[in-house]
């Protein structure tokens, strides 16, 4: 069967996306996000990760330079300043957060077939998580549109709590697509063809 550009995918993902699809399944449009795109949405995280990490690197060291003048030398103190290298490795986390929104984006995939939508992202070490979204659970589309005709075709939202016990809601769908709206188009003809069938 000829998919729509399935040749882009890398080839795990490309049989991943095969071996998902039912019987007399058709996929009827693919894509993957952007990853230029992607890795802009991490601007906020590497602001924040500017002061953060020249913070602990000036701390770190301020710690350092005081415990080597510590007369009779630093002793116990001597381990202090490795207590800045964790806040500093997450900085340089944060720093780095466009390469790994790029790199997860490459290895993500959005597939609209003649029976559902499908979400394949990818997560650590190589793994992929796959949601499947019937048209009935596709009634409250959202979309984000960019100037360029990129953007986000929402379908529902994750609420996460985190260790403080404060709330994240996170964007599902197909995020950071070309021509967002004709991708719209295309999920709502799905909608439109269940409902009719129905």
């Amino acid at each position: 069967m000829n998919y729509p550009d399935m040749s882009s995918l890398p080839q795990p993902l490309h049989a991943l996306v095969e071996a998902e699809l039912q019987p007399g399944e058709r996929i009827t449009w693919l894509g993957q996000p952007i990853p230029s795109r992607m890795a802009r949405s991490t601007l906020p995280v590497v602001l924040f990760g500017i002061p953060w990490t020249a913070f602990a690197l000036f701390w770190t060291a301020g710690a350092a330079w005081g415990t080597s003048q510590m007369e009779g030398g630093p002793g116990l103190f001597s381990a202090f300043p490795l207590f800045g290298v964790p806040f500093i490795l997450i900085g340089f986390g944060m720093l780095s957060s466009p390469f790994w929104a790029s790199r997860k984006a490459r290895r993500s995939a959005y597939v609209l077939t003649d029976q559902r939508a499908l979400v394949f992202a990818a997560g650590w070490r190589g793994s992929v998580t796959v949601r499947s979204f019937e048209p009935e659970r596709l009634n409250d589309l959202r979309r984000k549109q960019h100037p360029d005709g990129s953007g986000d075709l929402v379908f529902t939202l994750d609420a996460r709590c985190d260790g403080e016990g404060h709330t994240r809601a996170t964007d599902v769908g197909f995020l950071a697509v070309r021509d967002v709206r004709n991708v719209e188009a295309l999920v709502r003809a799905l909608i439109q063809r269940r409902t009719s069938s129905v």
